[in-house]
């Protein structure tokens, strides 16, 4: 139990010194965690980290899928709701068949259930690892949409073939119809049971006494209790957590402060940072254990058969997105599309986006080691390690090369986009434009005698000449400049303050809860010059 542990604590310390040598190498996270478990796996005398397979989804699925649902934007996910239920549905099962057909052709024993096994498995791509890889590329954000959106419900999809094809290699038949109606069934089902709990912790947040720390830890709580939900009656968990985060996620403003607002946002940023990076890294480390698993097979088959499937499932993608673009050119003729003339580059990045993780990783690790009867389960070290290879293949060639991709097909941002310093002077004026009416109409006496009043409204006259100022075509190079210059100095000057209220901590007139409010203060006030220096 205490080595579990130590090895628990030392592989987030891994994590933190990898993804601080990747930030400084300009490598993607994900990819770096991968190579550097696959390093570590090779220590000798390395102590193994045993995880019961049933818990690898209840583990890591339900908080991540949860954060994930929870930062989706639900306009962007509304707009593109047509491409991504095409690819989180009807990729998804087109890839398994695939994967079927030819894991089927090639593997000898191995059978069209097993075929559909792996496809479930592998066919559901990762948006942590697109959108990290992706971070710091000038691209369209429509692109970041769909791939985000896409990952968000092809979960559920893979999962959901995934389970029957279990059954059926467990029981030995499958019949499509029932299969196709169990489908749709868990599918609504999960997202019936998702809401209805989502709509009771709503009511939790919004009518009872609640404190931040009570609603952030609800909010720890939550996606569990949709995914426990749904699966205790066999429907879809995953689908539960995903409808569930975007329900309350949507209504947030409406019953949480901006106390709890901060502190779930940061509480959850950090878990989902190292849930994530726990499960890249233990793609790495279990690669060695998975290949001395290998008995009917040598390595070079296997790995054989893994590059063929990886090939398969790249070539399919990028393929379905291509002729996705051709049939929302035809089908734009009859109803109204998101956009009726979306080329031939935005669809190749999406394809080549393709990169596998968590959910495959997870998946391929909860299969049973033995049938109902207490035999092995078929072909189970193979299934492994062409899924460990095919997560490798696609996070460290394609997540390598999609920079490149990204730049030598010159896709350029079709929505036209403003930039978002403009957006947000623009936005910050129509604030201060209200708020200043408020003012003046309701404290107009308060401004003329009260000093602080008086104070508040001219920096908010400030604050909209500043952004009327950004906004104008007038401005010039040098006053924008100056602008810059501003934030820099204010930024400054806030670290210096802070450096004394520290020296401050000592001294027994200032008790220490308000040197820590002032600190607080102080950070959140650094955080938004902070963001607005980075816009400007």
């Amino acid at each position: 139990m205490h080595d579990s542990l130590l090895l628990v604590l030392a592989l987030v310390v891994v994590i933190l010194i990898v993804v601080m040598l990747g930030d400084k190498l300009r490598i993607s996270y994900p990819i770096f965690l991968v190579i550097a478990g696959l390093g570590i796996s090779f220590i000798p005398r390395l102590p193994s980290l045993d995880i019961d397979p049933e818990l690898i989804f209840l583990i890591f699925l339900p908080p991540l899928l949860y954060e994930a649902a929870w930062n989706t934007s639900w306009k962007d996910f509304w707009r593109w709701r047509r491409i991504i239920s095409i690819f989180a549905f009807g990729l998804v099962i087109l890839t398994s068949c695939i994967v079927a057909v030819v894991s089927n052709s090639v593997i000898p024993g191995f059978t069209l259930s097993l075929g559909f096994l792996l496809g479930g498995i592998i066919s559901p791509p990762d948006a942590v690892a697109a959108t990290s890889v992706l971070k710091g590329i000038k691209v369209p954000k429509r692109l970041i949409a769909i791939l985000e959106g896409e990952s968000l419900v092809n979960d559920a999809s893979s999962l959901i073939v995934f389970r029957f094809a279990l059954a059926a290699v467990i029981s030995g038949t499958f019949i499509f119809h029932v299969a196709a109606f169990n489908f749709v069934l868990v599918t609504i089902g999960g997202v019936g049971v998702g809401v209805a709990i989502a709509v009771l912790i709503y009511s939790i947040h919004r009518w009872l006494p609640t404190t931040p720390n009570i609603d952030t830890a609800l909010t720890l709580v939550a996606p569990y209790l949709m995914y426990l939900g749904a699966e205790q009656f066999h429907l879809s968990g995953v689908m539960a957590v995903v409808s569930g985060g975007l329900f309350i996620s949507y209504r947030s403003h409406r019953i949480f402060s901006h106390t709890t607002r901060l502190q779930s946002t940061s509480m959850w940023s950090t878990v989902s940072f190292i849930l994530n990076g726990l499960v890249f890294l233990l793609i790495g480390l279990e690669f060695t254990s998975i290949v001395n698993g290998l008995k009917e097979y040598s390595i070079g088959e296997a790995l054989g058969y893994a590059l063929i499937i990886s090939f398969a499932i790249i070539i399919t993608r990028i393929g379905f997105t291509l002729l996705s673009s051709a049939f929302t050119v035809w089908v734009s003729r009859f109803i109204t599309t998101a956009d009726s003339r979306p080329g031939w580059r935005g669809p190749l990045i999406v394809g080549w986006a393709g990169m596998r993780g968590v959910v495959s990783l997870a998946s391929a690790l909860s299969i049973p080691l033995l049938l109902a009867d207490g035999q092995a389960f078929p072909q189970r070290n193979l299934i492994l390690f062409i899924t460990f290879v095919v997560i490798l293949v696609t996070l460290v060639v394609q997540g390598l090369t999609l920079p490149l991709i990204i730049k030598l097909v010159r896709y350029d941002d079709p929505d036209h986009q403003r930039p978002e310093l403009e957006q947000e002077s623009e936005i910050k004026m129509k604030l201060s434009q209200i708020g200043l009416k408020a003012l003046e109409e309701k404290y107009g006496a308060a401004i003329a005698e009260n000093r602080l009043v008086k104070d508040l409204h001219t920096q908010m006259n400030k604050a909209f000449e500043l952004n009327q100022k950004l906004l104008s075509d007038k401005a010039t190079e040098t006053e924008r400049d100056k602008i810059t210059e501003y934030y820099k100095i204010y930024i400054d000057v806030i670290e210096t303050q802070r450096e004394q209220l520290h020296a401050l901590r000592n001294d027994p007139r200032y008790d220490h809860e308000v040197i820590r409010n002032l600190e607080a203060q102080m950070d959140l006030e650094e955080e938004k010059l902070k963001l607005q220096h980075q816009h400007s």
